[in-house]
């Protein structure tokens, strides 16, 4: 469906470019001299990459309608790791090229967000926050300061992450995924 560049807001997913992409800024601006123009954000559903456009009011876009489905991880099995959309039931096999760098905290069983158009599944989200113990870390010593306070630490998901050197192995941590970082110790 066509629109108009008045009709765009924030999460508004557009075609253009052989890629889809969604708003995630945008600017209406009108000079003192000249038509008016808008300035928009967008990031590519399948890269992340990000690109700032300019448009004149007169364009038109593509909008793009993206399903949303809520999607239960089970199984991996070569080079692609096998859901089940927890409203069908249906079991979806999504590539490791589209999960990316997910695959890292990706737990068994776990709840995903998977955001489709014609059918295919062209980006999944995983919680902000996901909750792993710690399989793996070298002990912590008191006052050695030479490390800025953190040490590696490998997770239950294989991923290898820094935390704070009075974490010890089979302690529970929260992980924030969007910045692959450490935020709290969690009590189990």
């Amino acid at each position: 469906m066509t629109i108009s560049i008045n009709q765009i807001s924030s999460g508004t997913a557009l075609r253009f470019d052989n890629g889809i992409f969604v708003v995630q800024e945008y600017h209406h601006v009108k000079p003192g001299k000249g038509s008016a123009f808008v300035r928009v954000k967008l990031k590519n559903v399948k890269t992340q990459q990000v690109l700032e456009k300019t448009f004149k009011t007169a364009d038109k876009l593509d909008d793009v309608e993206l399903e949303e489905k809520k999607l239960q991880n089970l199984y991996e099995s070569g080079d692609s790791y096998y859901f089940m959309d927890t409203v069908s039931f249906e079991e979806i096999a999504v590539s490791k090229e589209i999960l990316g760098d997910l695959v890292d905290f990706l737990q068994d069983n776990a709840e995903v967000l998977a955001f489709c158009h014609e059918g295919q599944i062209l980006k999944v989200e995983l919680p902000m926050f996901i909750e792993v113990a710690v399989t793996h870390t070298e002990p912590g010593f008191r006052g050695d300061t030479s490390r800025a306070g953190t040490k590696p630490a490998t997770i239950e998901t294989g991923a290898t992450i820094q935390v704070p050197l009075f974490v010890e192995i089979g302690d529970a941590v929260k992980i924030d995924t969007r910045t692959r970082t450490y935020v709290e110790r969690v009590k189990k």
